[in-house]
């Protein structure tokens, strides 16, 4: 299969290319030149297929033609090698806790995949030269910096360099990037999440240095970052359909970059049978305001506490506007929007602890609450619980007025020394790093 650009401007590639390069040479985000539909056997069996069945069953699809399927199969299992429950909270709400990998954060399984598969690729170095790294350049505002900096821990062959907001990420989720070393570099930059996607997008865009480097991406601007996420929406279905619910399922995303989303959209584009979808943002809540106007306007992000979700300008709106040909009736019909406040993420933590004994993180409170609220008596709705709360210590602790018990995946990251460069949000004093790589 063929990836195209969002921008239309630039030659056809392959999967191995597309996840190289990262982004498009004309800027634009690589699409698939088609969604297979999978076939109805699978649908009807999903519920009897383990979470790594039904993920291999998916990315062949997407990748068999490029990849061995032996390859292919070990990638995703090596990937998956966590459990992730569907955790019933209300008889019509349940949580699917995709914070069961290595750093507690829903993208460990799109930063593991794409580290593997980015392995596999440099191992056979058919696009880059043997003596040459590629550069793996991510912004974070929190745990996208973690999974992909834990993902590619040790992969031969890619250095990786983490941009993240100074005072804008938790301590735990700084200790999971910082702490690491060996391929791994943390930057800390003076500014926000937006300034450190901004000084990504300058430099692949940047010609002249990216002749000297291979860079690349591991946002979700990244096709092997991405649509691997789309595992789990199929995974819950089949988790419904064991119930006997998934005839109406609506799946609520707390989105901030909308690659998640974006993941789903492509499952149901691929034959799963999902009734809808809820984009769930905090104050940045530029997409919900798309949504009611049909005006896209980005704004700079403000910080709050689903920090994670502070996004004033989301990569992926443009694969969701080429996903659906820019036909905004077809977008507002397909996805639903809700926006909280912090104060209304607090109650929502503290309502679901004492009701239900449940402890929801900020993100997953968005979540959560935009099912309340716009969830109808005939569906079942299913929110993605993206991180583990104890990741949020500081906000979670004083709202429940409790300690939360830290896992000892992350009481392991917090013995370690941070190790940071810190750096302003010009691109010039980031060119001048990249320049010195080489």
């Amino acid at each position: 299969m063929k990836y195209y650009s969002t921008n239309k401007k630039s030659p056809k590639v392959s999967l191995e290319q597309a996840v190289i390069q990262g982004l498009a040479s004309d800027k634009g985000l690589f699409m698939p030149e088609e969604i297979p539909s999978l076939p109805a056997h699978f649908f009807a069996s999903i519920d009897q297929l383990s979470f790594q069945e039904i993920a291999f069953e998916v990315s062949l699809a997407f990748f068999g033609d490029e990849i061995p399927e032996n390859k292919l199969k070990e990638i995703v299992y090596d990937t998956l090698n966590f459990d992730v429950p569907l955790v019933r909270i209300t008889s019509q709400i349940g949580a699917l806790e995709l914070f069961h990998g290595p750093t507690l954060a829903f993208k460990d399984v799109g930063a593991r995949f794409m580290a593997r598969l980015l392995g596999y690729f440099t191992q056979r170095q058919s696009v880059v030269d043997e003596d040459q790294n590629i550069h793996v350049l991510v912004a974070t505002s929190g745990d996208t910096g973690s999974a992909v900096a834990n993902g590619f821990l040790g992969v031969r062959g890619v250095k990786v360099h983490v941009l993240y907001p100074k005072g804008k990420v938790s301590e735990i989720q700084e200790k999971q990037f910082t702490t690491l070393g060996e391929n791994i570099t943390a930057l800390e930059v003076d500014g926000t999440f937006d300034d450190c996607q901004a000084l990504v997008k300058s430099a692949f865009m940047d010609e002249e240095l990216n002749e000297g480097l291979f860079l690349t991406s591991a946002n979700s601007i990244n096709v092997a970052r991405f649509l691997p996420q789309s595992f789990y929406y199929f995974y819950a279905y089949a988790q419904l359909k064991k119930e006997g619910k998934s005839d109406s399922m609506v799946v609520c995303v707390p989105s901030g970059n909308f690659g998640n989303l974006t993941a789903g959209l492509f499952a149901k584009k691929m034959g799963l049978p999902i009734k809808g979808f809820i984009a769930a943002n905090n104050r940045n809540d530029v997409f919900y305001q798309y949504l009611k106007t049909g005006e896209y306007i980005p704004r700079p992000s403000v910080t709050t506490v689903a920090n994670a979700m502070d996004v004033g300008d989301p990569s992926n709106f443009d694969r969701i506007l080429d996903l659906y040909g820019d036909n905004y009736e077809e977008i507002s019909s397909e996805i639903k929007g809700a926006f909280y406040l912090d104060d209304e993420i607090k109650n929502t933590i503290l309502k679901v602890w004492n009701e239900y004994n449940y402890l929801l993180d900020p993100h997953g409170a968005c979540g959560y609450q935009a099912l309340v609220d716009l969830l109808k008596e005939d569906e079942q709705g299913v929110f993605l619980e993206t991180a583990h709360p104890a990741k949020f210590l500081e906000t979670v602790e004083p709202i429940i007025e409790e300690k939360i018990e830290v896992p000892d995946k992350l009481q392991s990251f917090m013995k370690g020394e941070k190790q940071s460069l810190s750096m302003d949000k010009e691109y010039k004093s980031f060119r001048t790093y990249l320049l010195a790589l080489e």
